[in-house]
């Protein structure tokens, strides 16, 4: 399945000044399969190495410091020639410094050697940081990349033209119909790939169940985590704190007497490694959005709305009829978009408990809150409210409708809000 981050692999190999890329993202989105897709169509030959407990590989990077030695050295483990701008090295399941240490001496002698080492554990990266490395986050498919998929990608191209040029979908209710069904199937690759094979519900719920016991074995497994099963509780409380009316996250929820200070470092984890998101309360407007945020008032959203789905025991009917079910994952939706675009997450709440789901600041520094509107909600009146209030010139709503424009506040169907991370907003 194609994926966007096709072309940043393009244009690093393309790169005069190359160096050794790290790659990150979360389990089971699709990092190694579209590194190994770019190796066969665009080296000679790619050279796989799978780090988890490779103690020989390990001590070849603590011992050697040559960059030739290295090579000859990953040509004999490997029985593959290692050619230089014409084989791509993949190091996978990289957490050991010393990897790092050896690819680190490829960055600063600009060799001509390929490298793409591979990750899940983004907290990591502090210790990896350094001018001879290139970093790169991946996340699982957004709605225009399961619309490639499903072979519609002309209606991904009209959908971006309609926001771009702000202007009505002429195939908006087809765009809908596809966008609950990715609601179910959400962003791994997996999961879309069965639902294409024509999987059932059941059988995608299972797929999917797996995936997240994938993520809370990764949790039990870390070395780092102190207490495991508050992961695994923040984990499981998530469906419910979701489907509250407030839903900022509650730690009574996980039973009676847990305190904030007890689950700190473990959301820390959580959000660190991309298996939740977290967006945290603000109660004034003005720049940098970081100094207004309440560091103990916050949501919690899953990494993925499939996931989520599932999570919830939702089924398809219930997506249909229910407006409730279908603005949690509305809403979980588009906090998985924005931090997949790069932005952090903060909420709007006064004191008269008026809400606006999302304020995010752009690369400009402008501040762009975001309502969500729902049928259920459909008369809201916070985003006027704080537009008035902070004097915001632009806004967006996002809803179930066409594209259109009221005064400052632009009208973006919930199937567009991938635009906003792919576009400078």
């Amino acid at each position: 399945m194609e994926r966007k981050i096709e072309e940043f692999y393009q244009k690093w190999k393309n790169d005069i000044i190359r160096k050794p890329l790290v790659l990150y993202g979360a389990k089971q989105i699709g990092k190694t399969f579209s590194v190994l897709e770019f190796g066969k169509k665009e080296y000679k030959n790619t050279v796989y190495f799978n780090t988890d407990n490779n103690k020989e590989l390990l001590g070849l990077f603590k011992k050697e410091r040559s960059t030739e030695k290295i090579i000859l050295n990953l040509s004999l483990l490997s029985g593959e020639t290692i050619l230089k701008d014409d084989s791509l090295i993949i190091l996978d399941n990289v957490i050991e410094n010393d990897i790092i240490k050896g690819l680190k001496i490829f960055g600063s002698e600009h060799s001509k050697y390929h490298f793409i080492a591979i990750t899940s554990k983004k907290e990591k990266l502090s210790e990896f940081k350094g001018e001879e490395l290139q970093f790169k986050g991946m996340t699982s498919m957004d709605f225009e990349e399961y619309l490639w998929a499903r072979g519609e990608k002309s209606l991904a191209e009209l959908i971006k033209e309609s926001f771009t040029k702000k202007k009505t979908c002429p195939f908006h209710k087809v765009a809908l119909d596809l966008f609950m069904e990715y609601l179910e199937t959400g962003g791994m690759p997996e999961v879309i790939y069965e639902s294409l094979q024509g999987k059932t519900s059941y059988e995608l719920d299972a797929i999917k169940q797996k995936i997240i016991d994938v993520y809370k074995k990764e949790v039990a497994l870390n070395t780092t985590l102190i207490d495991i099963p508050r992961g695994l509780e923040v984990i499981d409380s998530i469906p419910e704190q979701l489907k509250k009316d407030n839903k900022k996250f509650q730690y009574g929820l996980m039973g009676v007497g847990k305190r904030a200070k007890e689950y700190e470092s473990t959301i820390n984890y959580l959000v660190n490694n991309q298996i939740v998101s977290r967006s945290n309360k603000i109660k004034t407007i003005k720049s940098p959005l970081s100094s207004c945020k309440d560091k103990d008032s916050f949501k919690l959203y899953c990494s993925d709305e499939g996931l989520l789905f599932t999570m919830l025991h939702f089924n398809r009917k219930q997506l249909l009829s229910d407006e409730n079910k279908k603005e949690i994952l509305y809403e979980n939706h588009l906090a998985k978009t924005l931090v997949d675009g790069g932005y952090s997450l903060y909420y709007y709440q006064s004191e008269g408990k008026a809400e606006v789901n999302f304020v995010i600041q752009n690369r400009n520094g402008q501040i762009i809150p975001i309502e969500l509107t729902t049928k259920s909600n459909s008369k809201a009146k916070s985003l006027a409210v704080l537009m008035k209030k902070f004097t915001i010139i632009q806004a967006y709503r996002i809803t179930e409708n066409n594209f259109s424009t009221k005064k400052e506040i632009r009208y973006i169907p919930i199937y567009a809000a991938f635009c906003l991370k792919d576009n400078k907003i």
